[in-house]
């Protein structure tokens, strides 16, 4: 099964988007868009950006938990992982934005 984008609305009225990979599990996660047209583009920029290496930013957290950003061509992120145990994990993480980024499967919760 491929990758999905689930687009929602916040609490607040903003707008995120999570990438799923075809087990259902979150790979990568948005920050938050004041419109939906902005995380429409959002979801059109991981399309683009997940397949290549150079966009991938490793980073380490305080509490030594591996993670990683994904960025686009302007360096701003688009979107974040979740914390992994290892950098193996991580890298793993980042491999599945890779295969499963550039799906054009959205499903969009915001209008339920």
């Amino acid at each position: 099964m491929a990758g999905v984008f689930e687009l929602s609305k916040s609490s607040d009225g903003q707008f995120r988007f999570v990438l799923k990979a075809g087990n259902g599990e979150i790979i990568l996660t948005s920050e938050l868009y004041t419109t939906r047209t902005a995380a429409q583009n959002g979801i059109a920029s991981v399309q683009t950006n997940s397949p290549q290496d150079e966009r991938y930013e490793k980073k380490t957290a305080s509490n030594g938990k591996e993670h990683f950003n994904l960025k686009a061509a302007n360096h701003q992120v688009i979107g974040s992982s979740q914390p992994y145990a290892s950098a193996a994990s991580r890298d793993a993480g980042i491999e599945s934005v890779k295969k499963n980024g550039p799906s054009a499967s959205v499903k969009d919760l915001t209008a339920v």
